[in-house]
């Protein structure tokens, strides 16, 4: 970026005559700053593009265009120019994006250069399912601790990881650092399971307990409800089988056939 000239202005009095370029070249906005400003739609669909985008670093892809990032995340390449101008991001005209550089911004931008630990607290098949998943730890989430409250499971390891009482969450949390924790409890059990990791002085949860959590302001909560996930998949059925024009009945559009049919034979002179 070329600075602006300081021609035509007048140093203020008491100055040396001369204003610093500094002070003309526009301003730009932190990593922190330009963070506060994405939508929340905005940083899911980052999150997608990340997901495409360290796929092809892993297959030798050195760069792609809008259009072509745009077709691997599902979105249209409008939509996906403008959330990457959040993160600065503008790629080169002719050339499009390079990967490993766009991997880096969103990956800053996510907080995802930071350490991240997380506990996953209810062991029932949800629970089981999340602590085995192996895509946590190539992401940059590490499954740190599991809890229960059955008494069969204290000490079995799953996933590695041996599952420990839920009394123990504020030590075991605070021992291993856990910055994210995982509600995967009965909606009875979630609250108090939410208050004793907020004790621990974790400050994100993701909640699978279809139950809405009180926690204090500066703690960020993701709810994630299966069931309402396919209800919207059920409205989008219904809705497209209510905008479906009505089939035919099958007698009207075979006499019109029939119709047709004698029509052209009439034509041709064969009519029976």
């Amino acid at each position: 970026m070329t600075a602006q000239r300081n021609e035509g202005r007048t140093a203020p009095a008491g100055s040396s005559g001369t204003v610093a370029q500094d002070s003309l070249a526009p301003e730009v906005p932190s990593a922190r700053e330009r963070a506060r400003a994405i939508p929340e739609a905005a940083v899911a669909r980052l999150a997608v593009y990340l997901r495409v985008l360290s796929t092809l670093v892993e297959q030798g892809v050195s760069t792609i265009s809008s259009e072509e990032l745009a077709a691997a995340a599902g979105v249209n390449s409008a939509k996906l120019r403008k959330d990457l101008s959040y993160i600065g991001s503008y790629g080169t005209r002719g050339v499009g994006y390079d990967v490993e550089v766009l991997v880096d911004q969103i990956e800053r931008i996510l907080g995802l250069t930071r350490k991240h630990s997380v506990a996953v607290v209810g062991i029932g098949n949800l629970g089981h399912a999340l602590a085995n998943y192996g895509g946590f730890p190539g992401r940059g989430f590490p499954v740190a601790a599991l809890f229960d409250v059955d008494p069969d499971l204290m000490g079995v390891p799953v996933g590695g990881i041996p599952v420990e009482h839920v009394d123990d969450i504020p030590t075991v949390c605070a021992e291993r650092e856990v910055t994210i924790g995982v509600i995967a409890t009965p909606p009875a059990a979630a609250q108090l399971v939410c208050d004793r990791l907020v004790s621990a002085g974790v400050q994100c949860i993701l909640n699978f307990a279809p139950v809405v959590l009180q926690v204090p302001d500066d703690i960020e909560v993701r709810k994630v409800d299966l069931a309402v996930e396919m209800q919207i998949l059920s409205f989008h059925v219904a809705r497209r089988a209510d905008e479906a024009p009505e089939p035919e009945a099958p007698s009207s559009a075979a006499t019109r056939a029939n119709g047709a049919r004698v029509a052209a034979a009439d034509q041709v002179g064969v009519r029976p």
